[in-house]
């Protein structure tokens, strides 16, 4: 008899644990995201921009500021778009990114990007760029609301 009500505990414990897990991530949402963004340098990229998440039907205005170090020579301007996963709030998409990779843009390009800052949110960007630069650098991006 005890060891039937030790494994109805846990067996209720584990479906209890199992029930609260799964509500976690069914409680973040996803957010539509614009930015413009523009970049330039000679071996260190500086860039910024602006952008407007748009999350439960509204629009929430941000600044966009990075920088690169590496190999960078040229400017470029891309229009992103995509989304924010892992959103609870507006606010959870302030902070840093940190993003390693390299692309380029000859007059007109793609470039696409997926960053991740300390609220857990995820950005999944693409977009036109254009101008001329090419670029292998590790940089970070912080993003400040408005």
């Amino acid at each position: 008899m005890k060891k039937y009500r030790t494994r109805m505990m846990l067996v209720a414990l584990l479906g209890f644990l199992a029930s609260a897990s799964l509500a976690t991530p069914s409680q973040a949402e996803i957010g539509a995201l614009r930015v413009v963004f523009t970049k330039g340098g000679f071996i260190v990229g500086v860039g910024g921009g602006q952008g407007v998440l748009t999350f439960r039907g509204r629009n929430y205005p941000f600044t966009v500021s990075g920088m690169s170090v590496g190999f960078t020579i040229g400017a470029s301007t891309t229009k992103f778009v995509g989304r924010a996963l892992n959103l609870r709030s507006p606010g959870d998409l302030a902070g840093s990114y940190v993003a390693g990779g390299a692309g380029g843009a000859i007059a007109a390009g793609a470039g696409g990007v997926q960053l991740q800052n300390a609220n857990g949110v995820i950005l999944q960007l693409s977009g036109p760029r254009v101008g001329a630069e090419v670029s292998a650098a590790v940089g970070g991006v912080t993003i400040t609301m408005r």
